[in-house]
């Protein structure tokens, strides 16, 4: 009886009416390596159902989650790198900018844009790995420090999420330049009373680490996030020691008094608005 056994081994749909899953509407944890369905994702704000890992995202994805509705104002956005230094490696810098925007959709590795969140105004500016590694170079900077003086000028908080491989080398000094830039822009910031909230997410490293992700009121991370300034292989190397589990991980950075709390991407708008009101 057919109930009991098939009537055909194998496939029977034809190769030609086949059909591909369309690209992005699948993809795999890194940490647990199960499928992930891409609406479940958004959902679930980017965050595995099965293991609790914190996928990677950027500016579009963290705007979407904490703003109310979506709906913000960008700042800014404009702004694009020139090429001072006339850098040169594999390919000149400008055609390097250009590839990226064309892929990514971005003018550089920053937005920032204001908005609501849970009802309070608030600017926040987000790095984007995918544009040349989150590298911080003179428009990133220059973004940080005119998000600032608009904080400023308008009584708003400001939430900087940072995501980044560190200075960009093809701006050389320019780029560490903005270090001392954007501290002296948050010191600023300070003395005008306004809220400063960190967010370090997977990875935050180099010059960013060294500057203005770690100089908030508060700092905070997402679970599992790598943060340091040089990396573990470097620093093996250069101390001629093991490192400890888990070292330059959000948890081992908290234990040793970087960080003031870790916080769940899916309670971040909560957490960040009630802390907000509690300052304010």
């Amino acid at each position: 009886m057919s109930w009991f056994k098939r009537e055909k081994a194998g496939i029977s749909t034809a190769t030609a009416n086949k059909k591909e899953a369309p690209d992005g509407m699948w993809n795999k944890c890194p940490t647990c390596k199960k499928p992930l369905l891409h609406l479940e994702q958004v959902e679930n704000d980017y965050v595995c159902q099965y293991c609790g890992h914190h996928l990677r995202i950027g500016s579009k994805e963290y705007f979407s989650i904490l703003f109310d509705n979506n709906e913000f104002t960008e700042l800014f956005a404009t702004l694009s790198s020139g090429d001072p230094l006339e850098f040169f490696d594999s390919k000149p810098y400008p055609e390097r900018l250009k590839e990226s925007q064309a892929k990514t959709g971005l003018k550089d590795a920053l937005r920032s844009a204001h908005g609501k969140m849970n009802g309070q105004d608030i600017v926040i500016a987000c790095m984007d790995f995918s544009f040349i590694g989150g590298s911080m170079g003179s428009v990133v900077g220059e973004k940080i420090a005119r998000s600032i003086d608009y904080c400023i000028e308008h009584r708003l908080p400001f939430m900087l999420i940072s995501k980044s491989g560190g200075a960009r080398m093809m701006e050389a000094a320019f780029s560490l330049m903005q270090m001392a830039k954007t501290s002296a822009k948050l010191a600023l910031l300070a003395q005008a009373g306004l809220p400063y909230v960190c967010l370090l997410t997977d990875p935050t490293t180099g010059g960013v680490t060294a500057s203005y992700a770690m100089l908030g009121d508060i700092n905070i991370a997402e679970p599992g996030a790598l943060i340091g300034f040089a990396g573990p292989r470097v620093i093996k190397e250069t101390i001629k020691k093991d490192l400890p589990k888990g070292f330059q991980t959000s948890e081992f950075v908290l234990e040793h008094g970087f960080l003031d709390f870790i916080v769940d991407r899916r309670q971040l708008k909560d957490k960040v608005a009630t802390y907000l009101r509690l300052v304010g």
